[in-house]
């Protein structure tokens, strides 16, 4: 995110004569317009693309630039004050990303449907802390995160490590200044030493990261520290850098025209950070070393539209992305198309231009100069403010929603189990539906005891999800969120048979030896050759895998060549498999669906026959005598249609993926039909 402050707090180092070793600063016109141009680059892309375009990379080099920058000038006079220099750099963040969480909570509560309110109350909690990035890593490894909609903070994942930055670099200082008093060494010179191993450490552990696995690194702040490490590496030469007036002219220009086109020439959200962020950074530190030429690119940085886009580009950065997501969401569109995306556009520069004047200039007088006694109350308001309001409008509104989820043998509300023949209500007449709209979101199957990676397999991790001390049976379930939400329903089975279960699952990457399964994705590739080579080492006793996959309307439904190469490769260890054919996908969310139309309407369903063939794909297949499958198909959808709701329970929790609830209410059913499976 565009670092926040006023023109004095964006300085650059210069020859003083303040005394040896210490050095002033100058304002830099041609940053500020750097920054007002990266800023504008995230928008467009963010509302006309659909990508990202490198500029938040562009954030992080500037923010090292120049925050080390000012913190080694304090150094150098000694007046580095950790507690005062947090105090400073994060009220230059929390007025304004204070009051875009406040508006966006209260416009979270009043525009978007209640299924959403959990993920953004979530992630404006996150963002309140610092910590979006983090809760942005884990759900890009969370079972079902890429069908989650974008929530209005989700963007606050670079201010959160624009906040772990400036928590970390005053300590990193005035560490290493206290070390370069005590050895008499120069505290720029160590300084720049320290940096320059920090950014290689990163760098090193980002490209590694990416390649292991992208979704996480690109919101890993260590996957990031390289950016701003060179940023300060920069800050503190780019002084002594000496380059002729017209290198430097083409220099600028190469930096900003390299920064334009990186979002069009990268896919920058597929491949980032590693070595691909060296792009932007790059582009970045060649204007910046550049400089003023009074010819170059610099004019139209510093002109006097540059230099606004760059004071109003930190809330420009903060607003444009809430108007976006709540432009969609109360359109229930995907993209805004060009009238649209002016829209969108045009009121996030108002938004931004009346928060700058109204907002951050009148906070730049209060804070530095402030009473000590109740600026840090001030900080703690302006943070926590947005948070409380979230939390309890959350709690206000859906309280009453939020009732336990059903449990098995639960007579109101039996699930699958009514599907059964003969089966008989014997339940309170109209219940609720449980989990209710609101709380079906949440309601997934988690688990986090004894998970661990194989020391020949280190990408894999195999988790027991229900240990047995001396097991009759060990069963492992492998493959993706498909597979993971499954296992509800076969615990009790497992309980009753002393199996112990365990698990081999990655989100999106379905059991398979081939690219028909998933996309060509590289890593899930190498994944499910590692997931081969473990289970054939240490055979379990039977495994369940997906036997079909992409059941949507249109019957789309297939068994890929890749799922039964992968069960051939298990019957030639011996290894039963028990594959169980998949559930529907939707084009929409049939929670939110109820939520808006009401239980039972039929707008709300999907006809069975658009979805499924009478006969399974894998049954004109010939495949492996190791494998039985598992159908659940009647108790999915009665005989006509696959409805949001059986048994008063709700069977998705998004548009894919069953709730937990209904997947435990399967139990009875599974016990049924999972033996005749694996002993056929």
């Amino acid at each position: 995110m565009p670092s926040a402050g006023p023109a004095q707090d964006r300085l650059v180092p210069a020859t003083s004569s303040a005394g040896p070793g210490v050095r002033s600063a100058r304002f830099r016109p041609e940053i500020e317009g750097l920054r007002g141009l990266a800023a504008v680059l995230v928008v467009i892309y963010h509302v006309w693309v659909g990508r990202v375009s490198g500029g938040v990379d562009v954030f992080f080099l500037l923010s090292g630039f120049l925050v080390v920058g000012m913190l080694v000038r304090a150094a150098e006079r000694g007046r580095l004050r950790v507690a005062a220099t947090w105090l400073r750099l994060f009220w230059r963040l929390l007025p304004t990303a204070g009051l875009v969480l406040l508006v966006s909570a209260v416009a979270v509560l009043a525009l978007v449907s209640p299924l959403l309110w959990s993920q953004n109350v979530a992630e404006i909690v996150a963002s309140a802390f610092f910590l979006e990035n983090w809760r942005l890593a884990a759900d890009a490894v969370d079972y079902y995160a890429d069908n989650s909609a974008a929530s209005v903070a989700q963007h606050f994942w670079s201010l959160s490590v624009q906040g772990q930055f400036s928590v970390v670099a005053p300590l990193l200082v005035l560490l290493v200044a206290a070390i370069a008093r005590r050895r008499r060494a120069d505290v720029r010179r160590l300084v720049v030493v320290v940096l320059v191993g920090v950014a290689a450490a990163s760098l090193t552990y980002s490209v590694i990261t990416t390649a292991a696995d992208q979704p996480f690194a690109y919101f890993d702040s260590l996957a990031r520290a390289w950016e701003f490490a060179l940023g300060g590496v920069l800050g503190l030469t780019v002084d002594r850098i000496r380059l002729p007036r017209r290198v430097r002219v083409l220099l600028g220009w190469a930096g900003v025209l390299a920064l334009v086109a990186c979002g069009v020439v990268l896919d920058v959200g597929a491949g980032f950070p590693g070595y691909l962020a060296l792009w932007p950074v790059a582009a970045a530190a060649a204007v910046v070393v550049a400089g003023t030429t009074g010819t170059g690119v610099d004019r139209l940085l510093t002109s006097r539209t540059g230099q606004y886009l760059g004071e109003i580009s930190y809330p420009l950065y903060l607003w444009h992305w809430p108007v976006l997501i709540l432009y969609l969401a109360t359109r229930g569109r995907s993209e805004v198309g060009l009238v649209g995306g002016l829209g969108v556009v045009g009121l996030s520069v108002a938004l931004a231009v009346v928060t700058h004047h109204v907002v951050e200039r009148p906070a730049r007088g209060v804070a530095p100069g402030g009473p000590p006694r109740w600026r840090p109350a001030a900080l703690l308001a302006a943070t926590l403010a947005p948070v409380l309001l979230v939390c309890v409008a959350w709690y206000a509104t859906s309280s009453r929603d939020t009732a336990a989820f059903p449990e098995l043998g639960d007579p109101s509300h039996p699930g699958a189990v009514s599907r059964l023949p003969g089966f008989v209500y014997e339940g309170e007449p109209d219940p609720p539906l449980r989990p209710s709209t609101v709380a079906v979101v949440d309601d997934w199957v988690t688990y986090q005891q004894a998970c661990a990676r194989p020391p020949e397999h280190p990408n894999l991790e195999l988790c027991t999800y229900l240990p047995a001390e001396t097991p009759d049976r060990v069963v492992v379930v492998v493959g993706d969120s498909h597979m993971q939400q499954f296992l509800p329903a076969l615990e009790p089975l497992a309980r009753e048979r002393n199996w112990e279960v365990r698990t081999l699952i990655r989100p999106g990457c379905p059991f398979s030896t081939g690219s028909d399964a998933n996309l060509g994705e590289v890593p899930c590739l190498e994944w499910n050759a590692a997931a081969i080579e473990h289970l054939v080492a240490d055979p379990p006793d039977a495994v369940l895998a997906g036997a079909t996959r992409d059941v949507r309307a249109g019957r789309t439904e297939e068994t890929p060549p890749g799922f039964v190469a992968a069960w051939q490769r298990l019957d030639a260890a011996g290894i039963p498999v028990v594959a169980l054919r998949d559930n529907p996908r939707f084009d929409w969310w049939p929670a939110e669906c109820v939520e808006t139309h009401g239980r039972g309407a039929p707008s709300c369903e999907l006809p069975r026959e658009e979805l499924y063939d009478p006969e399974p794909p894998y049954a004109a297949l010939d495949v492996p005598p190791n494998v039985g499958f598992l159908d659940l198909t009647d108790h999915l959808c009665t005989d006509t249609v696959c409805p949001p709701e059986i048994g008063n329970v709700m069977v998705y929790l998004d548009d894919n993926h069953l709730s937990a609830s209904y997947a435990r209410s399967l139990a009875p059913v599974v016990s049924l039909l999972f033996p005749a499976a694996l002993d056929r």
